[in-house]
């Protein structure tokens, strides 16, 4: 994704609280307001129950509860959190399993004309696998939303075990992004009053030792302090650092080019750190009239456009674009589902396909979830 082109005009210097960030386009600023989609309006639903903008398909990849066509792969549960990776001239998105007992990660291997070849487990025996995160050395963070949950580093390819990182802190973790420009992993968490974190590994891309840290805020000052005890015991680690700055259940995480992207639920906001000004914007706040979106949860970029996608715990069951000039619209919706949630949207690495949950379909059960793909002329391609 572009970097957004921003006049921090409210900030006061760095490690400073940035309020109303001005975007290149006048009329808008942050935080992003309703306006007309660039995709145009949804069209009637499909034969899937899907709301479309002109132009785009959706199709069913995987069923919870059945074997995935082709395969002999049996798709899990309360699929979650999500994320594609390059696979010689194909790609394989992984997908978390949401529930208590068993959890875990589950893959579909896609090859180059988009059709699924394999799919297979690449980490099992985990609790309440929620989101995660991909890093740039090809493996998979996924995040155990649970007190004291572990963060377990797994591969797409399912060559390798799955490793269990503890440094990476144990709290209710929800979401990670990685951040190659200045060495460090973002993590969110769930709680009502969680925290923002960031691991800083020993070594880049190794990440079985290394220092976790907290944002604090004093005043209008940012900084990052080291967490003494990333066990969480007896003391949880958001608990640990005088001036925490607090975040009402956070979800989503997405880094590029400076910025970590991520969002709370308790509140309907989507925030941007901006690691190299150490400022911290509200991108979307929901307490708007007209507002399209409403329980925030996983978000992703598009690399060619710079639009932000965020999906929808409850809601009108959508997924909604963030566009660089600070207009939010429906991008897509879900009918007939109002008892789910759309979770783990993550596009291949061409671009051009996006994927995506429905955690409980239309049962209304994690054993009903429904992942999708939707193809079409996703712009910036």
């Amino acid at each position: 994704m572009q970097r957004r082109n921003v006049m921090r005009a409210a900030v006061a210097g760095a490690g400073s609280v940035a309020l109303g960030f001005t975007m290149t386009r006048p009329s808008f600023a942050y935080p992003a307001l309703p306006g007309t989609s660039p995709y145009g309006a949804l069209q009637a639903a499909d034969a899937r129950g899907i709301q479309l903008p002109a132009g785009f398909t959706s199709r069913i990849v995987a069923r919870s509860s059945q074997t995935v066509a082709g395969t002999s792969y049996t798709w899990h549960s309360a699929p979650d959190g999500g994320a594609c990776f390059a696979d010689g001239n194909g790609w394989i998105y992984v997908s978390n399993s949401e529930v208590s007992s068993g959890g875990g990660v589950g893959a579909l291997r896609f090859d180059a004309a988009g059709n699924v070849v394999d799919a297979y487990r690449t980490l099992s025996g985990t609790r309440t696998n929620c989101a995660g995160g991909a890093t740039p050395w090809n493996t998979w963070l996924s995040c155990e939303e649970v007190d004291r949950g572990y963060v377990y580093e797994t591969d797409p390819f399912g060559d390798d075990p799955a490793v269990r990182r503890d440094a990476m802190g144990r709290f209710k973790h929800e979401a990670a992004a990685a951040d190659a420009d200045h060495g460090v992993v973002y993590l969110t968490e769930d709680v009502s009053d969680g925290a923002f974190y960031r691991f800083r590994p020993t070594t880049w891309g190794n990440l079985a030792t290394g220092t976790l840290q907290v944002l604090t805020q004093t005043g209008s000052t940012l900084a990052w302090a080291t967490v003494p005890d990333p066990d969480g015991s007896p003391t949880a680690t958001r608990n640990q650092v005088a001036n925490t700055k607090r975040f009402n259940g956070g979800e989503g995480c997405y880094y590029t080019d400076g910025i970590c992207f991520f969002t709370t639920k308790g509140d309907n906001k989507v925030w941007a750190y901006d690691a190299d000004a150490n400022t911290l914007a509200t991108v979307y706040d929901d307490n708007v009239s007209g507002a399209p979106l409403t329980g925030v949860d996983n978000i992703t970029g598009a690399s060619g456009s710079g639009d932000l996608f965020v999906a929808e715990d409850g809601g009108n069951m959508e997924i909604c674009v963030i566009t660089p000039d600070d207009v939010v619209a429906p991008f897509l919706r879900i009918t007939g589902q109002s008892a789910s949630e759309i979770t783990g949207p993550a596009f291949n690495p061409a671009g051009n396909r996006l994927y995506f949950s429905s955690q409980r379909g239309t049962s209304g059960s994690s054993s009903g979830g429904i992942t999708y793909e939707v193809t079409g002329p996703f712009r910036g391609l």
